[in-house]
């Protein structure tokens, strides 16, 4: 009983201490970090790779679909990988309507093609070997907490010139606070959250760009111990 006691006291100061952190700006600023550490664009691309995410649709390529439609439009030359694993003869698979996705923004079908084989970063960057000639400038373009390790990966892999697009949530212009009072219902002896955007807002993501961090730290060292970045 003691250890059980000791165990929770332990996880319940570790989640105090999480909760305070997302108090600060620490959290966004970390994963800030994650995403544009590494990210810069020093060559116009020829290859614009698509870091698949997950289903489709999803939060994750959706806006990498959006990321690449806008880089697309601003080099028009350049090809566009979507590496996604998924049976190219289904229509309905993942990258098929990742594809789909991209045509509907008004991306050339004639310049969109597939890696399909690579379940992970590491094996992306090696399978594009085969498309993109190591010399020729790419542009990836993935999640913010994804970009340092996969810039990293394809350099490993050989490729000389990467250039990174990280696809970052654009905020709300709008003022989202209000009055409780105003609002109705009960009278509750609870302070009003109306206007405390931290409250309602950035305390949940903080908590949320933990998690990302902490399991993208986790992925990084293993990475690096298996000599894969």
């Amino acid at each position: 009983m003691r250890l059980v006691r000791n165990l929770l006291v332990l996880f319940g100061f570790f989640f105090l201490i999480c909760v305070i952190l997302a108090l600060t700006s620490a959290p966004f600023w970390g994963y800030h970090w994650l995403g544009t550490s590494k990210s810069e664009l020093k060559w116009p691309p020829k290859t614009i790779v698509l870091l698949g995410g997950g289903g489709m649709p999803s939060q994750s390529n959706l806006m990498r679909s959006w990321y690449t439609e806008k880089a697309s439009k601003s080099f028009p030359e350049a090809n566009v990988i979507i590496a996604m694993p998924g049976d190219l003869e289904d229509s309905l698979s993942t990258p098929q309507l990742m594809k789909r996705e991209l045509i509907l923004r008004g991306v050339d079908s004639l310049k969109i093609n597939f890696e399909t084989e690579a379940t992970n970063t590491r094996a992306q960057a090696l399978n594009c070997q085969r498309v993109i000639l190591m010399q020729d400038p790419i542009l990836l373009v993935t999640s913010p907490e994804h970009m340092r390790r996969s810039v990293l990966c394809f350099q490993k892999a050989g490729f000389e010139k990467v250039n990174a697009l990280p696809a970052f949530e654009n905020a709300a212009e709008a003022d989202f606070t209000f009055k409780d009072d105003d609002l109705g219902g009960n009278t509750v002896l609870v302070p009003d959250v109306g206007q405390s955007i931290n409250l309602r807002y950035q305390l949940w993501n903080h908590l949320k760009y933990e998690i990302l961090i902490a399991r993208e730290m986790v992925a990084i060292t293993y990475y690096k111990i298996r000599g894969w970045i």
